[in-house]
């Protein structure tokens, strides 16, 4: 009896469990019914998350700005577009500074060699060109960096005595030099600007030099041209003795002549170099391609 008992009882469900899982299954029913009869999906909820996200954070227009930037740079050469825009560009800064280096490096070198073995004036032709390309090329700041790294460089080689003398006057040379080509000006306002600074050059040259040395090297300067104007004076059959002020006179006439003949020389080898290397500098006057056969 009891066994029977027991069997219908395990096969017969029991009441109190259905209810519990009628309960558990209308619980999400009831639920999503709620949602559906409020009119709420989930795939109806997100674009409304979206549009009031929206409205209190707007879009920034940062991409779009930036497009306009970047669109040309694409379609066109991004130097020539940076160039027209002010802008600078990613290869303009490397190239500076490598010619820059690369010229300073070039006069130093110049120099150093016509110290130690002088070849007369051939080399001294050359001792503002570098320099001067450097300003046609890259602007004043450059230029000025290359005259100063080139007297770094050789008051590491040679001492700051010898390096100063080279950046006075020819470092500051190269600079107006260049500074007057690139701005296509005439021969004359060049050779004379550059013809006061090798003058101002000479005389502070003698300064230091007599400062180390200890003796005033003007006074030897003026014994030979009074040798000069007296070996003068007895072959044009003057009896008359020079004096100290017109022999000084005839001495900064002699140095300012010397200057100006070496800036004409210098303007002569730039012009026939510096056109090869395509950064030509202003045509000479008309004089000279008549003298020199040249067509520019």
């Amino acid at each position: 009896m009891t066994d029977s008992f027991d069997d219908t009882k395990a096969s017969r469900p029991d009441s109190s469990d259905e209810t519990k899982n009628e309960d558990s299954q209308s619980e999400p029913e009831s639920l999503s019914d709620e949602f559906e009869s409020s009119g709420v999906t989930d795939e109806a909820s997100q674009p409304d998350a979206e549009s009031e996200l929206d409205e209190w954070f707007p879009p920034s227009t940062s991409q779009t700005d930036y497009s306009a930037v970047t669109d040309p740079l694409k379609e066109t050469n991004s130097s020539r577009y940076a160039q027209q825009n002010g802008l600078p560009t990613k290869s303009r800064i490397p190239l500076e500074m490598v010619e820059t280096a690369f010229l300073a490096s070039t006069a130093s070198l110049i120099w150093l060699i016509n110290y130690y073995f002088p070849l007369g004036p051939i080399l001294r032709m050359f001792f503002p060109i570098p320099i001067a390309l450097t300003y046609i090329r890259w602007g004043h700041r450059a230029s000025w960096m290359s005259a100063l790294v080139s007297g770094l460089l050789l008051s590491v080689l040679m001492g700051p005595t010898r390096s100063i003398l080279f950046f006075i006057p020819y470092g500051v040379m190269g600079v107006q030099l260049g500074a007057v080509w690139k701005r296509q000006g005439s021969w004359l306002l060049s050779i004379f600007t550059g013809t006061l600074i090798g003058t101002i050059g000479f005389f502070f040259r003698f300064w230091l030099l007599s400062i180390l040395l200890g003796e005033d090297l003007w006074v030897y300067v003026t014994t030979q041209i009074t040798g000069l104007v007296e070996w003068g004076f007895l072959h044009l059959g003057l009896l008359a003795q020079p004096s100290l002020t017109l022999i000084q006179a005839l001495a900064v006439v002699a140095i300012v002549v010397n200057n100006a003949v070496y800036l004409f020389v210098v303007h002569l080898v730039a012009l026939l170099l510096l056109d090869r290397l395509g950064n030509p500098i202003p045509r000479p006057p008309q004089w000279v391609q008549v003298l020199l056969d040249y067509e520019g």
